[in-house]
């Protein structure tokens, strides 16, 4: 990892369940895949990530060494990026990660007010969109005042209720070890999953821990419980909703209807598992949109305003409120 901390692989995977493969529109995870032997893997050389906009800085996750790593096809070789149509400058979508990271992207010091988000975007678990839902989210963030931080998790074949969780999870305190350089109120750091990144979201949601106090590593005294969730037209196979922690994150839910069934079912049961715990959650399902498109404002319909009733519930919650204007307690603190 890119920093001066030494670090050691504590409690980041205690709090990981395996739930099975993702969604029916999804493959299965591959069965082919290799592992390498524990003992060989602690010497991984994984190539380090890029950034997707030149001059950003990428924070890899996980130190070199770290058991958290693994070596499945591909590990030996760089991220692949592919870039939008007419736009060859611009990346839209990421594949072939072996070593998770964060890209930071921070708000003007003139605007910035504290709050931070990870960034999740989706892609099905066989790729990572990080245009739509990822650098255009950051910029859109940046101009709020919201520090983004856009995760770069693991794929297929890795496992995203194991591997790309713990990548999730470790998001959360390595943004939390660095609060005081990257001006992060440390109270208020959630995270905004599309699609696929939305069952990060979801997982996190659920699946977290205090840290490891004990541990000599600092980031993993660090708590990776989100401040605040945002699932965005998620979708997953499996998940057992049946014990919501109690100290769950409020939860901003949306998704379009009909024709997004698959995501919007889901959607709704995720905020009534929330709502019978008596977890604040606010949901809208939208009448139509389809799936995907991030904040695009989809030719004036109503689902293409979803990010303002986002605002209006964070601002709601105190969450975008400056921080010497005295925000009123987050529920859950």
């Amino acid at each position: 990892m890119k920093t001066a901390l030494k670090r050691t692989i504590g409690m980041s995977l205690a709090c990981v369940v395996t739930i099975g493969s993702f969604a029916a529109v999804w493959a299965a995870e591959s069965p082919s895949a290799t592992t390498r032997p524990a003992d060989e893997s602690r010497a991984l050389s994984l190539p380090e990530p890029k950034p997707l906009v030149p001059g950003a800085q990428v924070v890899t996750l996980w130190p070199k060494g770290s058991p958290a790593l693994r070596a499945l096809k591909g590990y030996d070789q760089p991220e692949q990026f592919n870039t939008s149509k007419g736009n060859p400058n611009r990346v839209q979508s990421v594949v072939n990660i072996h070593n998770p990271s964060i890209e930071v992207h921070l708000a003007p010091p003139d605007k910035a007010n504290g709050m931070a988000v990870i960034v999740a975007a989706g892609g099905g678990n066989n790729t990572c969109n990080v245009g739509t839902e990822g650098t255009d989210i950051a910029e859109w963030l940046n101009g709020l005042g919201v520090h983004a931080f856009i995760e770069r998790y693991r794929l297929r074949p890795y496992d995203s209720t194991t591997d790309a969780l713990a990548d999730t999870q470790q998001s959360f305190r390595v943004v939390r070890a660095h609060a005081k350089e990257w001006g992060v109120d440390p109270k208020r750091v959630g995270i905004m999953g599309f699609s696929a990144g939305g069952e990060q979201a979801a997982w996190v949601t659920l699946k977290f821990d205090d840290g490891n106090p004990q541990a000599s590593d600092p980031v993993e005294r660090e708590s990776c419980r989100p401040d605040f969730s945002v699932l965005v037209y998620a979708g997953w196979q499996r998940m057992d909703l049946s014990k919501v922690p109690k100290d769950a994150p409020p939860t901003f839910l949306t998704s379009a209807g009909i024709d997004d069934a698959f995501h919007a079912r889901q959607t709704v049961q995720f905020y009534d598992a929330l709502f019978e715990a008596k977890i604040p959650v606010e949901l809208h399902i939208y009448g139509h949109g389809g799936h995907a498109g991030g904040i695009g404002p989809r030719k004036g319909i109503p689902f293409g305003t979803w990010h303002l009733r986002f605002i209006e519930w964070a601002k709601d919650l105190g969450l975008m409120a400056r921080i010497d204007a005295a925000p009123r307690p987050i529920p859950g603190q």
